[in-house]
């Protein structure tokens, strides 16, 4: 079935307003949220089972720690997880893990935790990795619309049997496929009332990539100022990739 587009325009929402959201979402129909500010509460509300997610982060640095906790304590599963790794036991991500949230993960280091190692060679959580700059290249892939590209990473490996080869001038090159989410929970340390957003030193990693590949982006942010406050040079997410806002404290714009 192919989807209607509505864009809702607005500034803020609070309380039960995502409702309207939610319920377009149920009749197939796609919204546009331009910059809108929300609970942490009802911002995870939008996240659903079976949902293709794009956590930004690396290493517990970047991620959208609280979404990912509230979501921790959900009955949500089946969620396929496109991130650079999973966290540690039962932190971050880890927390996924251990109440069984996922069927599947795509991304680049898992063993630093050890309980998604274990449930993977128990048979009972599908992961697949691929090199760091394959991965990040994939995700913008997505986020520009190209339909793949190749690389010389990893060709001739055990990693890329799978993989479509090629050979130019010379050379093994393997075809990557772009990676895309239904839903993406990301961080930024600063963002003005419209949803740019400015990162923090490397906190940056994967979020901006990500920013573009989802077709619902929802960024935790520290701090929420007035729009014009934020210099043009230090704007590394322009706001037309930013659905949602989720301000730690409690959708107040400085």
């Amino acid at each position: 079935m192919q989807k209607n587009q509505i864009i809702f325009v607005g500034f803020y929402i609070l309380g039960s307003s995502l409702a309207l959201y939610t319920e377009i979402k149920e009749l197939n129909m796609e919204v546009i949220i331009i910059a809108k500010i929300v609970e942490a509460v009802e911002a995870v509300k939008l996240v659903r089972s079976g949902d293709v997610v794009m956590i930004g982060g690396f290493g517990n640095v970047g991620n959208p720690k609280r979404l990912i906790d509230l979501l921790a304590d959900t009955d949500i599963h089946d969620l396929t997880v496109i991130a650079n790794d999973l966290g540690t036991p039962n932190v971050g991500l880890g927390r996924w893990v251990r109440n069984r949230m996922l069927k599947k993960a795509i991304g680049t280091y898992f063993t630093y935790n050890t309980e998604a190692a274990e449930l993977y060679f128990d048979g009972k959580l599908n992961l697949e990795m691929m090199p760091q700059g394959t991965f990040a290249e994939s995700i913008r892939a997505g986020g520009c619309g190209i339909g793949g590209f190749y690389t010389k990473v990893g060709a001739g490996t055990e990693l890329t049997a799978h993989c479509e080869t090629k050979v130019i001038d010379g050379e093994a090159y393997v075809l990557a496929y772009p990676l895309k989410a239904d839903v993406a929970l990301l961080h930024a340390r600063k963002a003005d009332a419209m949803g740019n957003l400015v990162y923090e030193k490397t906190a940056r990693n994967f979020n901006p990539l990500m920013a573009t590949a989802a077709a619902l982006t929802i960024v935790e942010v520290d701090e929420i100022v007035e729009t014009g406050m934020l210099s043009p040079e230090e704007i590394v997410t322009p706001y037309i990739y930013v659905d949602v806002l989720v301000p730690q404290d409690r959708g107040a714009v400085k």
